[in-house]
């Protein structure tokens, strides 16, 4: 079998070698408890990379994901005590509204992705940093617990994060294969040139993308914000690399059109074992940066369609 047939499958291969091999390196692993923990704890960096999963699937990038992560922890922690449970909604509309502003710019203004969201990023940690006054904020418990706290309880040994992550990929599933919108995503990522001569309104459509993956992260920063009963302009530093990672990882290629939010739950379970036999083999967390920045280059090289590039600049 070569290499081009056996592409769809490398990644339930390599989480299978990965489980096995820090299975036998380490019998706890395995254990029930020790993955349901494993999993529960992954939940905001995977919804922050099923996000990134359709800026990805349409042949784009969205690098503001972590600094939008950051500051919804930031809105949470100020607003929640005056707004309650609309918070929620506040922190939601908030990322539509800047990854909608992120998809302006690279469709409107002609600015590519890396650089329009890399700017709505740099917003994002701006107003981060006047809210909070650049300091570390804490939630009051009784009324993050009375409001949130079904986010990080637990449905018998199961951590209900699990459910939400669980819910959050059958809405991005659906979105995906049983949508004009996810159909019309897949013909911009397969060919934005085809797909505009077809009569798509392309501007449209990868403006959602942009917009999807904005809320996303949003989504994230909430979760984080309650399982650590705070926010900071910095606090969620360190998921973006892993969060890009598990969506390239998974089979979702930066020329898009192939792929989708399947292959991202896949790609971040690959994550969380790298990041458990980190812990396991002693890794310093100064080292695991440079270990996924490692796998993201390899991740690039076997899922990257060239015949799709030209040049590499």
């Amino acid at each position: 079998m070569d290499l081009q047939r056996l592409k769809p499958h490398l990644p339930w291969i390599t989480l299978i070698v990965l489980v096995v091999f820090v299975g036998i390196t380490d019998s706890n692993f395995l254990k029930p408890a020790n993955l349901l923990e494993l999993a529960g704890d992954i939940v905001p960096l995977f919804i922050m990379a099923l996000g990134l999963t359709f800026a990805i699937y349409i042949g784009g990038i969205d690098l503001s994901a972590q600094s939008m992560a950051n500051m919804i922890t930031v809105v949470a922690s100020v607003y929640l005590a005056s707004l309650g449970l609309w918070v929620a909604v506040l922190c939601v509309l908030l990322g539509f509204g800047l990854g909608l502003l992120s998809g302006f710019v690279t469709t409107r203004l002609f600015v590519p992705s890396f650089i329009s969201t890399l700017a709505v990023g740099g917003v994002c940690f701006s107003v981060a940093q006047w809210l909070s006054g650049n300091r570390a904020l804490n939630m009051d418990a009784e009324q993050r617990n009375a409001l949130f706290g079904w986010m990080i309880g637990r449905t018998g040994i199961i951590p209900n994060e699990l459910f939400i992550a669980a819910g959050l990929l059958a809405l991005c599933l659906f979105i995906e294969r049983r949508t004009t919108l996810g159909r019309a995503l897949k013909a911009v990522g397969a060919g934005e040139m085809a797909a505009a001569a077809s009569g798509l309104n392309v501007t449209r459509y990868k403006m959602l993308a942009f917009a999807i993956s904005g809320a996303l992260a949003a989504v994230a920063g909430l979760l984080f914000s309650v399982k650590l009963s705070g926010g900071a302009p910095t606090i969620a530093n360190g998921f973006l690399l892993p969060a890009i990672v598990a969506v390239l990882v998974g089979g979702t290629p930066l020329t898009g059109g192939v792929g989708g939010v399947l292959n991202t739950a896949i790609g971040t379970l690959i994550v969380a074992v790298i990041r458990a036999s980190m812990l396991y083999f002693g890794v310093q967390a100064t080292q695991q940066q440079m270990v996924f920045g490692l796998v993201l280059i390899a991740a690039i090289a076997l899922t990257i369609d060239r015949s799709k590039l030209r040049t590499v600049k």
